[in-house]
């Protein structure tokens, strides 16, 4: 699955790929692949990217326009 977020949060935010691959500790290239969707994101990253974003995951991948994340349960 292709999620076009994923790409569009790291350009609005001035970050590289390698930034990010870096923030979720894995190569450049897999972060790249998650990007365009030729490899499938594991739920870990994604629950990392929506806090490192402070988007949630619905909007990362498509389900919602609204990137207001959800309140932490504590």
């Amino acid at each position: 699955m292709h999620f076009q977020r994923l790409e569009d949060l790291r350009i609005d935010n001035d970050k590289t790929q390698a930034e990010v691959a870096k923030h979720l500790g894995c190569q450049r290239e897999v972060y790249r692949r998650y990007e365009k969707g030729t490899r499938q994101i594991p739920i870990d990253y994604l629950i990392e990217l929506s806090y490192f974003y402070n988007v949630s995951i619905d909007y990362i991948i498509g389900i919602t326009d609204t990137k207001t994340p959800y309140p932490r349960i504590k």
